[in-house]
């Protein structure tokens, strides 16, 4: 009887120590949000002046005042192992980009160890800044400039197209609001067919369904934490609210 005890103490100390390990092991997956909160968020530091992180982050600040609507921009060194469709609807639901009851933000994710950008959409913002529209603007405005190292142009420009999009000052056309319609079908599919392997498996990391990411490739600075880019970047005054994420968007490499 007593050896049973005794196994079973045992027996709970391993589940505590596991629990334990396991919560550390998420805490690490996705960056915290930055406190105070910030549009821009150099997590590398070095690809951006100071001056181009003020200058899109009251560009984005201005936006979010007289829209509600939250887009933020996100660069980390890597998202290896996951793919970075994944890590960027993670990542923008771990924040809450975007109001809760509107859903409206929009990431604009950049790994540059992976050559590698993600626009991702939020439910509310699906509707005006469609995956075709994504799409574009990486292959049309980002690449062009990233592959000549114009690492600025290329993100102002994809935000400025962003918000012009989302204002309802592009036009649809017929072939992509058809393309738009198929890859969001696609979308709804893996979504289906990730739920059910997420059951079977008894469920798993939350929001994102990802597997434990013990290290975090290049998150910050070398001297760990925040980039001292990231730092001073003028953010504050708002707050992201709670928005989700539902797996719409377009990625690209360069």
């Amino acid at each position: 009887m007593v050896i049973y005890h005794s196994t079973i103490s045992m027996f709970n100390r391993i589940l505590i120590f596991l629990f334990l390990i396991q919560s550390f092991v998420f805490a690490q997956d996705i960056p915290q949000k930055p406190n105070p909160p910030r549009f821009v968020n150099d997590l590398v530091g070095g690809l951006l002046s100071q001056g181009e992180i003020n200058q899109l982050e009251q560009k984005l600040k201005v936006y979010f005042d007289s829209t509600s609507t939250q887009v933020a921009i996100v660069i980390v060194k890597s998202v290896q192992p996951y793919d970075i469709s994944e890590y960027a609807i993670k990542l923008g639901r771990e924040w809450g980009i975007g109001k809760k009851d509107k859903n409206n933000g929009v990431l604009f994710l950049w790994a540059p160890d992976d050559r590698k950008i993600f626009i991702a959409t939020g439910y509310g913002a699906e509707g005006g800044l469609t995956d075709a529209y994504s799409k574009r603007i990486i292959e049309t405005v980002v690449k062009p400039n990233f592959k000549q190292l114009r690492y600025y142009q290329g993100i102002d420009e994809a935000t400025n197209s962003i918000i012009k999009y989302l204002s309802g000052e592009f036009d649809a056309e017929p072939t992509e609001e058809e393309d738009s319609g198929f890859v969001i079908f696609l979308v709804i599919l893996f979504i289906i067919i990730g739920l059910i392997v997420f059951r079977n498996k008894g469920g798993g990391n939350r929001g994102g369904g990802l597997v434990p990411y013990t290290t975090y490739a290049g998150w910050g600075s070398s001297s760990g934490g925040w980039s001292s880019g990231a730092g001073s970047s003028g953010g504050g005054g708002f707050d992201f609210g709670g928005g989700s994420f539902g797996g719409g968007g377009a990625g690209g490499d360069y």
